[in-house]
């Protein structure tokens, strides 16, 4: 009874001190997908992507050229009519071109293994930084509006459920449309090359590409 009646006063407490909190909410994932850095940031991603890609392609190909060669002088040197001299080279010839795929297939583990974590890297890198950015402007409006408690309503908790499950009509200010206009005042016209700065910066991929 005692312990019951203890945690009814806190809860009461709380509850009084909260009247005169003022809270606002902010939709964080709207806000960093409407963020125009965001998008500059993707296409460099994307960019990147797509080199690596190319590079894994021409490995791939080459590889191909090599077991075509390496099927033909197998052939070649199973072929009864030629002498044993010429199946000797033959055979040499073959075992040299397998020594030449392994290490192929080798350097294109390492390759694939090697650029899909500087990717994963580069994607946590670049989310660090625009989250960062994005919230110097958070912290920025919060304090200039006074707001006591800004909480990001799309955060979920361990069990993946939302924290923030309900939030009674006016009881809290929705800061999200005012934040991506803020962050989007500077953003370049459409069609318009990115500033420099943009440009340099890396960009978030929503799936890790995979070799």
């Amino acid at each position: 009874m005692i312990r019951s009646a203890f945690i009814a006063l806190l809860l009461a407490t709380f509850s009084l001190q909260a009247a005169d909190l003022k809270i606002g909410v902010i939709d964080m994932s709207k806000v960093f997908q409407e963020f125009h850095k965001t998008k500059t940031a993707a296409d460099k991603y994307k960019a990147n992507y797509d080199k690596a890609a190319q590079e894994m392609t021409e490995r791939q190909n080459t590889y191909k050229n090599l077991a075509a060669e390496a099927q033909k002088l197998q052939k070649v040197a199973q072929d009864p009519i030629i002498t044993p001299e010429q199946r000797a080279k033959y055979g040499a010839e073959l075992g040299e071109k397998v020594k030449e795929i392994r290490a192929l297939e080798m350097e294109m583990q390492e390759f694939a293994e090697r650029r899909q974590q500087q990717l994963k890297q580069e994607d946590m890198q670049i989310r660090k930084g625009l989250y960062e950015e994005i919230l110097v402007v958070v912290r920025d409006r919060s304090k200039a509006d006074a707001f006591d408690i800004v909480f990001d309503k799309t955060g979920v908790s361990l069990s993946t459920v939302p924290i923030i499950l309900h939030v009674r009509e006016g009881a809290a200010t929705d800061l999200t449309d005012q934040l991506i206009v803020e962050l989007n005042k500077d953003a370049p016209p459409p069609g318009a090359d990115p500033k420099k700065e943009d440009a340099a910066a890396p960009a978030p991929k929503t799936a890790e590409p995979k070799k």
